[in-house]
């Protein structure tokens, strides 16, 4: 198991964990102190970045996903370790079952290197609400995403989006930029002011990120994201790209579109009809225009913050980054 999250940990982009210090560091900051080289947003980053780890794994078997970053998925990988080993019984259970338990894992060590932070950090209360509060909206968001696929076609489409923006922002938006630096920032003493402002920046970047997200998972290179184009479509994710082309869709549009949703099967050529149907419905243009309303208001927010410039250069890459990154 530990084999399987070291191949998994070896990629990713590391953005939790950045956001961590850089919160950590415009606390330290703005509390008149010099930082150190403390351990706190370290630990604090190894936590958030084996959390991510155990939502990735679970999120990989929940949805059927063959790979991540460009390999084999974690259960996908036990399956292909049965089969090679020649083992009894279903490789394709025993490859779930191992990377659920894989899953726990990193829950479990997360939880042991936050519970650390107890031992030298003075701050320690205020962070353990926050990280609670993140585990708890990740596993709410996460069903919230699994009811909207099992309802399909039988919610309403003109509220498609607004519901979609929910499950983005409980799911993702929160736990992948919000929460890990409002949980760096606290740990470094923020007050209420700076934590306002920070969240004030990285709610509008964590949501734009998901959106980036969502547009790759059906218009992205498989070369440069490691998973299959069409993805989410096969998936039958209810995303806001999603959303956006169902209520713009005419009746018969919306009929097709809800039958192919959801298809495992579905061909490179079902794909490529569905990507024009998102373009001629205007839901990429319209997905792409809340990207850049969403850039907007964390530039403005970014502008706000009393930081120092160091920090705020930093915070600005990992906006960009987040928001017109192709992987």
């Amino acid at each position: 198991m530990f084999d399987a999250l070291e191949r998994l940990s070896n990629g990713g982009k590391r953005m939790r964990a950045l956001l961590a210090y850089w919160g950590w560091r415009s606390a330290a900051y703005a509390t008149g102190r010099v930082p150190d080289s403390g351990a706190d947003p370290v630990t604090l980053g190894m936590s958030l970045e084996l959390f991510h780890a155990a939502a990735l794994i679970h999120d990989d078997i929940i949805d059927r996903s063959d790979t991540r970053r460009g390999a084999p998925s974690v259960h996908k990988g036990f399956e292909r370790l049965h089969q090679r080993e020649g083992w009894h019984l279903d490789a394709g259970r025993f490859g779930m079952a191992a990377g659920i338990l894989t899953g726990d894992l990193c829950l479990a060590s997360s939880e042991e290197l936050f519970g650390s932070l107890s031992e030298f950090s003075p701050h320690f209360a205020a962070a353990r609400t926050r990280f609670n509060l993140m585990r708890s909206e990740v596993m709410a968001g996460q069903y919230l995403d699994v009811q909207e696929e099992a309802v399909g076609p039988g919610y309403e489409p003109e509220h498609a989006v607004n519901r979609a923006m929910n499950v983005l922002t409980y799911k993702s938006a929160q736990y992948s930029v919000v929460h890990p630096l409002i949980l760096g920032a606290l740990l470094g003493g923020a007050d209420s002011a700076l934590t306002a402002g920070l969240e004030e920046f990285a709610l509008p970047v964590g949501k734009a990120f998901q959106l980036r997200d969502d547009v790759l998972g059906v218009f992205g290179d498989p070369k440069v994201t490691g998973k299959p184009a069409g993805d989410d479509v096969r998936e039958g994710k209810r995303t806001v790209l999603i959303a956006h082309t169902l209520a713009a869709a005419t009746p018969q549009e919306r009929e097709w579109l809800g039958r192919e949703l959801g298809r495992a099967d579905l061909s490179a050529q079902d794909i490529d009809a569905v990507r024009r149907l998102m373009e001629d419905t205007g839901a990429l243009a319209a997905t792409e225009s809340l990207i850049d309303q969403l850039r907007v208001q964390a530039e403005q927010a970014l502008r706000s913050l009393n930081v120092d410039e160091l920090t705020r250069a930093a915070l600005s890459d990992v906006a960009v980054g987040a928001m017109s990154r192709a992987a």
